[in-house]
């Protein structure tokens, strides 16, 4: 399931959103995969105890996370979830906090890897001390923004 296609077709995107706690951030994106039927409520709560168990797992870049727990977890099918804050939240024990979360609910771990491999493919800024760039992702005011950000970057653009 390619990202954009799964952000339209589970009206998965939320922008600058006002959010207190990590939790909070987290269970934005999986109220849509809920909403949309993509996953289970269960999925929340495996990702929050992982998380508590097993440290911040999901930020796999400064300032970038990617909520995922296993297909077992109660993913119905794989989809994708695009959360921006306006304001950043932090993690307990870390430094760097988080304003752009992508969750990731994949149906197999085949489909897992490569959900994960085509957004840090969007995401890729080999300028940037990160390797990514999330500031175009932070800049978009619309779903419409959004989309054209995939598309221009997986066009090469």
């Amino acid at each position: 399931m390619a990202l954009k296609e799964s952000l339209i077709e589970n009206n998965s995107i939320l922008l600058k959103a006002d959010v207190a706690t990590w939790q909070e951030a987290i269970k934005l994106g999986t109220d849509m995969l809920v909403a949309s039927k993509a996953i289970e409520p269960s999925y929340y709560d495996a990702i929050i105890s992982c998380v508590k168990s097993m440290g911040p797992y999901i930020i796999i870049a400064p300032n970038f996370a990617m909520p995922h727990a296993r297909p077992e977890d109660g993913v119905n099918r794989t989809a994708f979830a695009l959360v921006t804050l306006k304001n950043p939240i932090y993690f307990e024990g870390e430094d760097e906090p988080v304003d752009v979360l992508v969750t990731l609910a994949g149906s197999t771990s085949d489909q897992h890897m490569e959900g994960l491999m085509e957004v840090t493919q969007i995401l890729d800024d080999e300028n940037s001390e990160t390797g990514i760039d999330l500031d175009k992702l932070r800049r978009c005011n619309s779903k419409e923004d959004v989309y054209a950000v995939i598309e221009q970057a997986l066009n090469g653009g």
